[in-house]
This record gives structure tokens, sequence and C-alpha cells, in this order.
């Protein structure tokens, strides 16, 4: 299977002068895990995760004061379409982390995440037939 079979095409973008607690509600609104962070002024491209608004808040940071930009991962692993779910989970795995934004021509068109591998994984074992032994 590909990451296009597996990723989620519905994309939450934020700017980087949200704050954590409009990026939380508008991830759990949409439930999803990620959000990602487009900053205009410097044209890039970066991910905010649930794990880094729970980091602040552990760290006992005001959501409401905190924004997005302080928190974004901007060193992103980038995914393509046509990447298998073993490349992605092995670019996961090396850079120790649970999502990859997926860019196609250079557009962010989806976010992959563990769980959307995991899903794929077990669903095509599932429906495997099974040998005779």
């Amino acid at each position: 299977m590909l990451v296009r079979d597996a990723m989620s095409s519905v994309v939450l973008t934020i700017g980087p002068a949200h704050t954590l607690r409009q990026a939380a509600r508008l991830m759990s609104a949409r439930r999803v895990g990620s959000a990602i962070v487009l900053d205009p002024d410097t044209s890039g491209l970066g991910i905010l995760t649930e794990r880094d608004v729970l980091n602040s808040l552990g760290a006992g940071e005001d959501p409401d004061r905190e924004r997005a930009h302080a928190h974004t991962t901007s060193d992103v692993v980038f995914a393509a379409p046509q990447w298998t779910l073993d490349e992605a989970a092995h670019a996961m795995a090396r850079g120790g982390f649970r999502h990859l934004i997926v860019l196609d021509a250079g557009d962010p068109v989806g976010v992959v995440s563990v769980r959307d591998i995991i899903r794929c994984w077990t669903g095509a074992r599932q429906s495997a037939p099974a040998l005779a032994g």
C-alpha cells in the first residue's frame, strides 16, 4: 500500500500566530492530531502536534499566550503520495515522530500518521485470504 491510500486528506492549516488553545480547539473539532503551520513570511511549512501542545501544558505554559510558531517543528520530513507505507514508517521511526506531511508538487495534500499506517496494515492482513497449511 501507498501513503496516498492511508493519508488523511483533511489537512488543518493554521498560522504561526494562532495560540495553542486555538490550535487545540481546531484539531479537536477536525478530529486530527496535527496541524500544518504555514508561515507566509518564511514560505515554510511546519507541523504542530498534539504532543507539542501537551508538552507546553505540562511545562506550565499558558495556552492562551503561547503561539504555534514557538512550538512548531520546522525541520519536517515530508512524504510523497507514492511512498510505500514501509518507507513512511521507517522515516517516522528514524526521526522519532508520528506524523508526516504529504506533499505533491510542493503542496500539502495530506497527513499520514502512525495510526493511519497501522489501520491499513491491520485491515490488509484481516482481508487477506488465509493460506491452507
